[in-house]
């Protein structure tokens, strides 16, 4: 493995522990939101779905990256586009209806 690779691999592992902290601090916004309002509710198991999604996806890309820096670019690219989608429009909904 060359250097520059294994820098890359490190870069990217860093970048979804980054995500991870991300997504997390936008649940508990999202949690503590829905509390304020019991018709809101049934948003914290959407939140929770998207947070263990955005959990489990992250845990899969940086075991790839351990076992081959190169083999691991490219990969999941639906899941990881309907989790930015999904937490985008938690976020807009944050801002425009906060508690």
């Amino acid at each position: 493995m060359s250097p520059v690779v294994g820098l890359a691999a490190e870069r990217t592992r860093l970048s979804w522990r980054r995500t991870t902290l991300a997504v997390t601090v936008t649940a508990l916004l999202g949690i503590r939101v829905a509390l304020a309002d019991p018709v809101r509710a049934p948003l914290i198991a959407v939140v929770v779905l998207g947070w263990l999604g955005t959990l489990w996806l992250a845990h899969r890309r940086i075991a790839a990256l351990r076992r081959s820096p190169e083999a691991a670019a490219g990969r999941s690219p639906a899941a990881l586009a309907l989790l930015i989608v999904g937490y985008a429009a938690l976020g807009i909904l944050l801002v425009l209806f906060p508690s």
